[in-house]
């Protein structure tokens, strides 16, 4: 029997307050894709993660996670958060704060961390160069510091599948730079779902990438093409280069006034 996709969303969509946020988005994120979805800021990216996460339930259409229902299968995921969602005045450690990303693989009434979850969070504390911080309060540290502590703390889970959502957007260009050659090295091992509103973070390692504005654009390719921004975006496009760290985007001016 053929193994089930990461994800398969067929037909979702979903309404807040009767307004339509997700409108018949089907997609399905393969073992071993390294999947970018683009779109504006309000397009419906989060929401989207919410539900395939099984924190929201889709309005209409189905979500599958693993092959089974995303309440279970969320334990395989790794989820790295808007930065602006963590509060880092919060008193916690570094290897704290990576540690929490065991809770949900705590077992009894005590739930409390043991030996295997101490060694995995070194382990990953080491791997992302964060060892020598591990006491360190998270106040302390900087942006590119707490970055790499959220990401551990979704690895130390051991995920098949790492969600990033706006993963760079409120951190310096190196720290960005750094950020995404981390995240190949983790493509030999995981799969990765990565959402986001700017196209210049798209990688040359993304395999797929789609755009979403409510409805989702794609032809199943690394290629962003420029039917596909117009239709997502609602502008002209000149040269959308993948894998370049720019974009040249048309004249949003009517009649060149400004």
């Amino acid at each position: 029997m053929a193994e089930p996709n990461i994800v398969e969303a067929r037909d979702v969509s979903f309404y807040h307050q009767g307004q339509p946020v997700l409108e018949n988005v089907s997609l399905s994120v393969q073992k071993g894709d390294f999947y970018a979805i683009l779109g504006p800021n309000g397009g419906g990216k989060t929401t989207l993660l919410r539900i395939i996460l099984g924190l929201l339930p889709p309005s209409s259409g189905t979500i599958r996670l693993f092959g089974g229902d995303p309440q279970s299968g969320r334990r395989l995921v790794g989820y790295v958060p808007q930065f602006r969602t963590f509060d880092f005045h919060y008193p916690i450690t570094v290897e704290e704060m990576v540690l929490s990303g065991r809770l949900s693989h705590l077992s009894g009434l005590r739930r409390r961390y043991g030996a295997a979850d101490r060694d995995l969070a070194l382990a990953v504390m080491e791997k992302l160069g964060l060892r020598e911080l591990s006491g360190r309060a998270i106040a302390t540290l900087s942006g590119g510091e707490q970055q790499r502590v959220i990401l551990a703390r979704a690895l130390v889970g051991k995920p098949r599948l790492l969600i990033l959502d706006e993963p760079t957007v409120y951190v310096d260009a190196p720290t960005e730079m750094q950020f995404f050659q981390v995240v190949r090295e983790l493509r030999q091992s995981m799969t990765i779902l990565l959402v986001t509103h700017d196209i210049g973070v798209i990688s040359r390692q993304v395999t797929r990438v789609a755009c979403l504005n409510r409805t989702l654009h794609t032809h199943d390719s690394p290629e962003i093409t420029e039917d596909m921004i117009a239709a997502t975006y609602h502008c002209p496009v000149d040269l959308v280069a993948h894998g370049i760290p720019h974009r040249v985007l048309g004249d949003h001016r009517k009649g060149g006034e400004s």
